[in-house]
C-alpha cells in the first residue's frame, strides 16, 4: 500500500481528508482537513515505539496542552481513541495544528539578527522550564511507558540510540576520543544523578521541532520523549548551535530563560551527551555514504577535545 493510500485510510478514522505531506522521514506527517480546521496526521515508523509508548506520549501532550502549554494537543479519532492501527499494522495518530515556522535548519547558520536569536533561545529555555514544571504536577497513568534517557540509555553497554564509540567510520583517533567522551559522560552523569532533576523530557529539541509564530514559540514532535535528565533537553538545543559565532551568548540566553538552575559547565556536559547520542543514532539508520556521519563525528570530536581541555 502506498503512503498516500495509508494516509487516506488513517485520515478517514478521524473524519479527515489528507491535503499534503509535510515530512516523510522517521515518521510520515500529513496536513489534513477536519471539519473543525487543519490538523497533523502522523504515520508512526514501524518498530520504534510500541502502542503503549505512543499512547503515553499522546496522553502527555494532551495533558500539557490542556494546561495551556505550547505543545500540540492529541486528537481522538471517531472511536474515541488517540491511537489507531492501520491495515498494514502501522500506527496513526493526529494532533492539533500548530502555527509557525521552524526556528531554523540543522547545519544552517541563523540569518536573523543576534538579538532576535538570543531572545528566541531565552524564550525556548522558559518554555522548556514550563514543560518540565507542568509535567511534574501530573499523575502519570499506571500504564505510562516511555524510553529512558538515563545513564544506561546514554552511555551504557547498549545505549538507546546505539554505541557511538563503535561507529564504523570513526578513525582510530576519533574512536579513542569517543571512548574518552563516554568515560567523561559516565562520571559526570553519575555525579549529577545523585541529586539532579530527572523526569519526562522531550529529548529532541531541535530547531525544526521548535515553531515560531510572531513572538511565541511552540514545541512539537515528542516521538523521542522519555524519562531522562532535564538538562539533556538544553544540551539538545545547544548541540545544533556549537558552530554559531555567538554560541556562548546563545547558551547564556537559553540557560537564563530556563531559570538559572543549570550551569554552563553542566549544559556542556549534556550537550556532549546529545552530540555523542547523535553519532550513535546515525550509524544504523543512514547509509555509510551519507555525509551526516562525517559531520556528526567531527562535531563530537571537536566538543570532546574542547571539554577535555
Amino acid at each position: 500500500m502506498t503512503l498516500d493510500a495509508l494516509a487516506s485510510e488513517a485520515a478517514a478514522l478521524w473524519g479527515a481528508t489528507p491535503l499534503r505531506v509535510l515530512r516523510n522521514r522517521e515518521n510520515a506527517v500529513f496536513e489534513v482537513a477536519l471539519r473543525s480546521g487543519r490538523a497533523a496526521l502522523r504515520l508512526h515508523r514501524m518498530g520504534y515505539q510500541n502502542a503503549q509508548a505512543i499512547e503515553s506520549e499522546l496522553w502527555w501532550c494532551a495533558e500539557l496542552a490542556a494546561q495551556g502549554v505550547a505543545v500540540p494537543a492529541a486528537l481522538r479519532a471517531e472511536n474515541g481513541q488517540f491511537l489507531q492501527r492501520l491495515s498494514n499494522g502501522r500506527f496513526a495518530s493526529m494532533i492539533a495544528w500548530v502555527e509557525g515556522e521552524a526556528l531554523g535548519e540543522a547545519g544552517v547558520a541563523f540569518a536573523d539578527p543576534v538579538a532576535v536569536v538570543l531572545q528566541r533561545h531565552h524564550d525556548l529555555g522558559a518554555l522548556l522550564a514550563r514543560i518540565h514544571a507542568a509535567t511534574d504536577g501530573l499523575t502519570l497513568p499506571a500504564s505510562f511507558q516511555r524510553p529512558r534517557w538515563d545513564i544506561a540509555g546514554l552511555v551504557g553497554e547498549a545505549p538507546f540510540w546505539g554505541r557511538f564509540w563503535d561507529h564504523p567510520l570513526a578513525t582510530p583517533a576519533q574512536a579513542a576520543l569517543l571512548s574518552e567522551a563516554r568515560s567523561l559522560l559516565t562520571h559526570g552523569l553519575q555525579a549529577y544523578a545523585q541529586g539532579g532533576d530527572f523526569g519526562l523530557i522531550h529529548a529532541d529539541v531541535l530547531r525544526e521541532n521548535v515553531l515560531v509564530s510572531e513572538s511565541s514559540l511552540s514545541l512539537i514532535d515528542f516521538d523521542d520523549s522519555g524519562f531522562g535528565f532535564r538538562p539533556y533537553d538544553l544540551g539538545t538545543v545547544l548541540s545544533q548551535n556549537l558552530y554559531e559565532p555567538h554560541y556562548s551568548e546563545i547558551r547564556g540566553a537559553l540557560l537564563q530563560g530556563y531559570g538559572g538552575a543549570v550551569s554552563p559547565d553542566l549544559a556542556d556536559l549534556f550537550t556532549l551527551a546529545r552530540v555523542c547520542a547523535s553519532v550513535g543514532w546515525a550509524a544504523p539508520r543512514l547509509a555509510l555514504s551519507d555525509p551526516v556521519h562525517i559531520s556528526h563525528l567531527a562535531r563530537a570530536e571537536m566538543l570532546t577535545r574542547r571539554l577535555l581541555a
